[in-house]
C-alpha cells in the first residue's frame, strides 16, 4: 500500500441502542486499545467509503472537536448472529516504508 493511501481499521465501538431502533455510537477503541469519547453524532446516511472501500451506513461524528466519519458495515448473510462491523478509514504513515 502507498503512502497516503486509506484503507479499513475495524474497531470496537461501545454503542447506545434507543428505543426508537437508532444505534448511536458513543465510544471508540482504537487499535491499541485507547478509547476516544464520541463528543456527538452529526448525521447518519447510507454511503460509500471512498477512501478504503466499503458500503454502510456512514456515521459524521465529533471527536474531541474534530469531524470524522465512522462506518457500520452490515452483514449480508441474514443467519449469521453478527450483524455487523464498525469501520474507520485510515492512511498508510510515511514512517511505515522508510
Amino acid at each position: 500500500m502507498l503512502p497516503g493511501a486509506a484503507f479499513k481499521v475495524y474497531v470496537n465501538v461501545f454503542v447506545e441502542h434507543t428505543t426508537e431502533g437508532l444505534m448511536l455510537p458513543r465510544t471508540i477503541v482504537w487499535e491499541d486499545g485507547l478509547k476516544y469519547d464520541i463528543d456527538r453524532v452529526i448525521d447518519i446516511r447510507p454511503a460509500y467509503a471512498a477512501k478504503a472501500g466499503g458500503q454502510g451506513d456512514r456515521y459524521t461524528i465529533q471527536v474531541n472537536g474534530a469531524r470524522t466519519y465512522l462506518y457500520f458495515e452490515r452483514s449480508t448473510n441474514p443467519t449469521d448472529t453478527k450483524i455487523g462491523r464498525w469501520f474507520v478509514e485510515r492512511k498508510v504513515p510515511l514512517k511505515e516504508f522508510l
